[in-house]
Protein backbone atom coordinates (compact mmCIF):
# COMPACT_ATOMS: atom_id res chain seq x y z
CA UNK A 1 0.00 0.00 0.00
CA UNK A 2 1.35 3.77 -0.91
CA UNK A 3 1.57 5.46 2.49
CA UNK A 4 2.90 8.81 4.20
CA UNK A 5 3.65 7.85 8.01
CA UNK A 6 3.65 10.73 10.24
CA UNK A 7 5.65 10.53 14.02
CA UNK A 8 7.72 11.39 16.40
CA UNK A 9 9.22 9.81 18.98
CA UNK A 10 10.06 5.53 20.03
CA UNK A 11 6.76 4.69 19.74
CA UNK A 12 6.02 5.54 16.76
CA UNK A 13 9.48 4.32 14.90
CA UNK A 14 8.34 1.01 15.77
CA UNK A 15 5.54 1.10 13.52
CA UNK A 16 7.35 2.60 11.09
CA UNK A 17 9.94 -0.08 10.89
CA UNK A 18 7.41 -2.94 10.92
CA UNK A 19 5.41 -0.72 7.90
CA UNK A 20 8.87 -1.16 5.57
CA UNK A 21 9.28 -4.78 6.72
CA UNK A 22 5.82 -5.48 5.14
CA UNK A 23 6.56 -4.21 2.75
CA UNK A 24 4.18 -1.29 1.89
CA UNK A 25 5.26 1.65 -0.39
CA UNK A 26 6.19 4.53 2.54
CA UNK A 27 6.59 8.07 -0.25
CA UNK A 28 7.11 10.03 2.59
CA UNK A 29 8.08 9.89 6.52
CA UNK A 30 6.63 13.66 8.25
CA UNK A 31 8.03 14.07 11.23
CA UNK A 32 8.65 17.38 13.85
CA UNK A 33 11.42 19.58 13.32
CA UNK A 34 14.89 18.78 15.22
CA UNK A 35 14.96 19.73 18.94
CA UNK A 36 17.64 20.36 20.93
CA UNK A 37 18.85 17.49 23.22
CA UNK A 38 21.31 16.55 25.82
CA UNK A 39 23.75 18.26 27.75
CA UNK A 40 24.75 20.54 24.87
CA UNK A 41 21.62 21.09 23.29
CA UNK A 42 22.50 20.23 19.91
CA UNK A 43 19.91 19.88 17.44
CA UNK A 44 18.96 15.89 17.25
CA UNK A 45 16.94 13.81 15.37
CA UNK A 46 13.27 12.14 16.08
CA UNK A 47 13.60 8.88 16.78
CA UNK A 48 11.58 8.55 13.47
CA UNK A 49 13.72 10.18 11.67
CA UNK A 50 16.94 8.56 12.51
CA UNK A 51 14.66 5.26 11.53
CA UNK A 52 13.45 6.81 8.20
CA UNK A 53 17.28 7.64 7.42
CA UNK A 54 18.60 4.40 7.99
CA UNK A 55 16.49 2.89 5.93
CA UNK A 56 16.61 5.62 2.96
CA UNK A 57 12.88 6.87 3.09
CA UNK A 58 12.01 10.53 2.43
CA UNK A 59 11.42 13.12 4.97
CA UNK A 60 10.01 16.32 5.85
CA UNK A 61 9.82 17.97 9.11
CA UNK A 62 7.23 20.98 8.46
CA UNK A 63 6.66 22.98 11.13
CA UNK A 64 2.66 22.82 10.39
CA UNK A 65 0.47 21.19 7.95
CA UNK A 66 -2.30 24.07 8.13
CA UNK A 67 0.01 25.29 4.75
CA UNK A 68 -1.27 25.56 1.57
CA UNK A 69 2.79 24.44 0.89
CA UNK A 70 2.36 21.48 3.04
CA UNK A 71 -0.88 19.86 1.65
CA UNK A 72 -0.06 20.20 -1.88
CA UNK A 73 3.00 18.44 -1.71
CA UNK A 74 0.89 15.72 0.06
CA UNK A 75 -1.70 15.58 -2.65
CA UNK A 76 0.89 15.34 -5.08
CA UNK A 77 1.87 11.73 -3.29
CA UNK A 78 -1.31 10.41 -3.95
CA UNK A 79 -0.86 7.98 -0.94
CA UNK A 80 -3.78 5.23 -0.50
CA UNK A 81 -3.67 6.16 3.36
CA UNK A 82 -1.81 7.77 6.17
CA UNK A 83 -0.43 6.46 9.05
CA UNK A 84 -0.22 8.98 12.26
CA UNK A 85 1.64 7.90 15.62
CA UNK A 86 2.40 10.64 18.18
CA UNK A 87 3.62 12.51 15.41
CA UNK A 88 2.45 15.87 17.54
CA UNK A 89 1.51 18.00 15.25
CA UNK A 90 -2.26 18.93 14.14
CA UNK A 91 -3.70 17.37 10.72
CA UNK A 92 -6.05 19.97 9.46
CA UNK A 93 -9.55 18.82 7.96
CA UNK A 94 -8.03 18.90 4.65
CA UNK A 95 -5.12 16.53 5.18
CA UNK A 96 -7.44 14.06 6.92
CA UNK A 97 -9.14 13.72 3.46
CA UNK A 98 -6.54 13.44 1.05
CA UNK A 99 -5.37 10.04 1.75
CA UNK A 100 -7.77 7.55 -0.31
CA UNK A 101 -8.48 5.83 2.75
CA UNK A 102 -8.26 8.55 4.98
CA UNK A 103 -5.76 8.82 8.02
CA UNK A 104 -5.03 5.93 10.55
CA UNK A 105 -3.63 6.54 14.24
CA UNK A 106 -2.04 4.24 16.35
CA UNK A 107 -3.60 5.03 19.97
CA UNK A 108 -1.99 3.83 23.03
CA UNK A 109 -5.19 3.13 25.13
CA UNK A 110 -8.60 1.07 24.99
CA UNK A 111 -10.48 4.06 23.26
CA UNK A 112 -12.63 6.23 24.34
CA UNK A 113 -10.98 5.56 27.63
CA UNK A 114 -7.58 7.87 28.16
CA UNK A 115 -8.07 10.00 25.17
CA UNK A 116 -5.06 12.79 25.02
CA UNK A 117 -1.32 13.02 25.52
CA UNK A 118 -0.67 10.50 28.33
CA UNK A 119 -2.56 7.53 28.10
CA UNK A 120 0.10 5.12 29.25
CA UNK A 121 1.33 7.37 32.30
CA UNK A 122 -2.80 7.92 33.45
CA UNK A 123 -3.70 4.12 33.54
CA UNK A 124 -1.49 3.41 35.76
CA UNK A 125 -1.73 6.28 38.08
CA UNK A 126 -5.47 5.21 37.80
CA UNK A 127 -4.58 1.24 38.38
CA UNK A 128 -6.51 0.20 35.63
CA UNK A 129 -5.33 -3.45 34.94
CA UNK A 130 -5.48 -3.56 31.40
CA UNK A 131 -4.80 -1.02 28.24
CA UNK A 132 -4.16 -1.61 24.93
CA UNK A 133 -4.13 -0.52 21.31
CA UNK A 134 -6.37 1.18 19.47
CA UNK A 135 -6.48 1.62 15.29
CA UNK A 136 -8.66 4.74 14.49
CA UNK A 137 -9.63 5.89 11.86
CA UNK A 138 -9.38 10.05 12.72
CA UNK A 139 -11.28 12.74 12.44
CA UNK A 140 -10.77 16.44 13.50
CA UNK A 141 -11.86 15.81 17.23
CA UNK A 142 -8.86 14.82 19.51
CA UNK A 143 -8.75 10.85 19.22
CA UNK A 144 -12.48 10.64 18.34
CA UNK A 145 -12.58 8.70 15.36
CA UNK A 146 -14.14 5.41 14.62
CA UNK A 147 -12.13 2.79 15.84
CA UNK A 148 -11.08 -0.42 13.35
CA UNK A 149 -9.19 -2.69 15.88
CA UNK A 150 -8.51 -3.10 19.15
CA UNK A 151 -5.43 -4.86 20.88
CA UNK A 152 -6.11 -5.71 24.54
CA UNK A 153 -2.77 -5.68 26.90
CA UNK A 154 -2.40 -6.37 30.92
CA UNK A 155 -0.57 -3.99 33.08
CA UNK A 156 1.71 -5.95 35.28
CA UNK A 157 2.08 -5.11 38.97
CA UNK A 158 5.31 -4.03 37.77
CA UNK A 159 5.25 -2.26 35.02
CA UNK A 160 6.37 1.39 35.32
CA UNK A 161 5.79 3.89 32.27
CA UNK A 162 8.21 3.01 30.17
CA UNK A 163 8.27 -1.03 30.29
CA UNK A 164 4.06 -0.98 29.29
CA UNK A 165 5.36 2.08 26.54
CA UNK A 166 7.94 -0.41 25.05
CA UNK A 167 5.27 -3.46 25.02
CA UNK A 168 2.66 -1.17 23.46
CA UNK A 169 5.13 -0.16 21.01
CA UNK A 170 5.55 -3.22 19.62
CA UNK A 171 1.82 -4.10 20.11
CA UNK A 172 1.07 -1.16 18.68
CA UNK A 173 3.63 -1.95 15.76
CA UNK A 174 2.13 -5.38 14.73
CA UNK A 175 -1.79 -3.91 15.36
CA UNK A 176 -1.36 -1.16 12.10
CA UNK A 177 0.50 -3.80 9.71
CA UNK A 178 -2.43 -6.33 10.33
CA UNK A 179 -5.26 -3.18 10.02
CA UNK A 180 -3.67 -2.50 6.68
CA UNK A 181 -4.03 -5.87 5.10
CA UNK A 182 -7.42 -6.28 5.87
CA UNK A 183 -8.35 -2.64 5.61
CA UNK A 184 -11.13 -3.56 3.04
CA UNK A 185 -12.96 -5.57 5.57
CA UNK A 186 -12.78 -4.24 8.47
CA UNK A 187 -16.11 -1.83 10.01
CA UNK A 188 -15.34 1.38 11.66
CA UNK A 189 -17.06 0.97 15.18
CA UNK A 190 -17.48 4.43 16.87
CA UNK A 191 -16.81 5.81 20.27
CA UNK A 192 -19.29 5.49 23.55
CA UNK A 193 -19.03 9.15 24.59
CA UNK A 194 -20.33 8.59 27.98
CA UNK A 195 -17.02 5.84 28.69
CA UNK A 196 -15.13 8.94 27.63
CA UNK A 197 -11.47 9.91 29.65
CA UNK A 198 -8.92 12.54 29.17
CA UNK A 199 -5.03 11.85 29.90
CA UNK A 200 -3.79 15.24 29.88
CA UNK A 201 -0.42 15.80 29.54
CA UNK A 202 1.92 15.46 32.60
CA UNK A 203 3.84 18.25 34.13
CA UNK A 204 6.81 18.05 36.50
CA UNK A 205 4.89 19.72 39.65
CA UNK A 206 1.96 16.71 39.41
CA UNK A 207 5.29 14.52 40.02
CA UNK A 208 6.04 15.70 43.53
CA UNK A 209 4.50 13.14 45.94
CA UNK A 210 1.75 14.10 47.82
CA UNK A 211 2.52 12.21 51.26
CA UNK A 212 -1.17 12.38 52.35
CA UNK A 213 -2.55 10.17 49.45
CA UNK A 214 -2.90 6.37 50.05
CA UNK A 215 0.56 4.65 49.51
CA UNK A 216 -0.77 2.53 47.02
CA UNK A 217 -1.59 5.22 44.99
CA UNK A 218 2.02 7.09 45.60
CA UNK A 219 3.17 3.63 44.66
CA UNK A 220 1.51 3.43 41.60
CA UNK A 221 2.87 7.50 40.77
CA UNK A 222 6.43 5.59 41.18
CA UNK A 223 5.97 3.81 38.30
CA UNK A 224 3.76 6.19 36.15
CA UNK A 225 6.42 8.83 35.87
CA UNK A 226 9.08 6.66 35.25
CA UNK A 227 11.11 7.49 33.34
CA UNK A 228 10.09 10.99 32.57
CA UNK A 229 9.39 13.25 34.49
CA UNK A 230 10.53 10.69 37.63
CA UNK A 231 8.43 11.21 41.02
CA UNK A 232 10.32 13.54 43.37
CA UNK A 233 9.92 14.35 46.82
CA UNK A 234 12.00 16.99 49.26
CA UNK A 235 14.89 16.19 51.87
CA UNK A 236 15.75 19.33 53.48
CA UNK A 237 14.02 20.95 51.33
CA UNK A 238 15.94 19.70 48.31
CA UNK A 239 14.38 17.27 45.59
CA UNK A 240 15.30 14.23 45.76
CA UNK A 241 13.74 11.73 42.71
CA UNK A 242 11.86 8.26 43.82
CA UNK A 243 12.13 5.28 41.13
CA UNK A 244 11.11 2.40 42.99
CA UNK A 245 8.62 1.69 45.82
CA UNK A 246 5.82 -0.60 47.06
CA UNK A 247 2.85 0.21 49.56
CA UNK A 248 3.19 -2.09 52.66
CA UNK A 249 0.42 -1.48 56.19
CA UNK A 250 1.11 0.40 58.73
CA UNK A 251 0.79 4.27 60.12
CA UNK A 252 2.59 7.49 61.22
CA UNK A 253 2.38 11.24 60.10
CA UNK A 254 2.36 11.62 56.38
CA UNK A 255 6.05 12.08 55.53
CA UNK A 256 7.71 11.03 58.28
CA UNK A 257 10.37 8.55 57.94
CA UNK A 258 9.46 5.86 59.96
CA UNK A 259 12.00 2.96 60.05
CA UNK A 260 15.04 2.93 57.98
CA UNK A 261 15.98 -0.88 58.43
CA UNK A 262 17.97 -2.86 56.09
CA UNK A 263 18.26 -0.06 53.57
CA UNK A 264 14.89 0.63 52.81
CA UNK A 265 13.10 3.66 53.85
CA UNK A 266 10.02 3.67 54.69
CA UNK A 267 7.46 6.81 54.96
CA UNK A 268 4.12 7.30 56.24
CA UNK A 269 1.24 8.15 53.86
CA UNK A 270 -2.30 9.68 54.73
CA UNK A 271 -2.91 5.24 54.71
CA UNK A 272 -0.32 3.00 54.67
CA UNK A 273 3.56 3.02 54.26
CA UNK A 274 5.47 3.66 51.45
CA UNK A 275 8.80 1.87 51.25
CA UNK A 276 11.66 3.33 48.83
CA UNK A 277 13.97 1.01 47.16
CA UNK A 278 15.77 3.31 44.88
CA UNK A 279 15.88 7.06 44.75
CA UNK A 280 18.36 9.81 42.78
CA UNK A 281 19.60 13.30 44.99
CA UNK A 282 20.13 15.91 43.33
CA UNK A 283 23.02 16.33 40.67
CA UNK A 284 23.34 12.41 41.41
CA UNK A 285 22.20 9.67 39.75
CA UNK A 286 19.81 6.63 40.43
CA UNK A 287 20.77 4.21 43.28
CA UNK A 288 19.28 1.71 46.23
CA UNK A 289 18.21 3.66 49.04
CA UNK A 290 20.49 1.22 50.61
CA UNK A 291 23.44 2.97 48.84
CA UNK A 292 21.86 6.35 49.64
CA UNK A 293 21.35 5.43 53.45
CA UNK A 294 25.44 4.55 53.45
CA UNK A 295 26.14 8.03 52.50
CA UNK A 296 23.09 10.07 53.95
CA UNK A 297 21.45 8.15 56.70
CA UNK A 298 17.71 8.60 57.92
CA UNK A 299 16.59 8.72 61.55
CA UNK A 300 13.14 8.00 62.06
CA UNK A 301 11.26 11.07 62.27
CA UNK A 302 13.03 12.52 59.54
CA UNK A 303 10.00 14.93 57.28
CA UNK A 304 9.63 14.44 53.32
CA UNK A 305 8.22 16.86 51.34
CA UNK A 306 8.61 19.79 53.03
CA UNK A 307 10.80 23.16 52.23
CA UNK A 308 13.65 24.11 54.21
CA UNK A 309 12.87 26.04 57.37
CA UNK A 310 9.49 24.62 57.07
Amino acid sequence: MRLVFAGTPAFAAAALDALADAGHDIVLVLTQPDRPAGRGMKLAHSAVKQTALARGLPVAQPASLKTAEAQAELAALEPDVMVVAAYGLILPQAVLDLPRHGCLNIHASLLPRWRGAAPIQRAILAGDTQTGITIMQMDAGLDTGAMLTQTVVPIRQDDTAGSLHDTLAAVGAGAIVAALAQLDTLAPQAQDERLATYAAKLGKSEAQLDWTLPADVLARAVRAYDPVPGAWTLLDGVPLKVWAAAAVAGDGAPGTVVAAPGGEIRVACGRGILVLRAVQPAGGTRMSTAAFLAGRPLVPGTRLGEAAGA
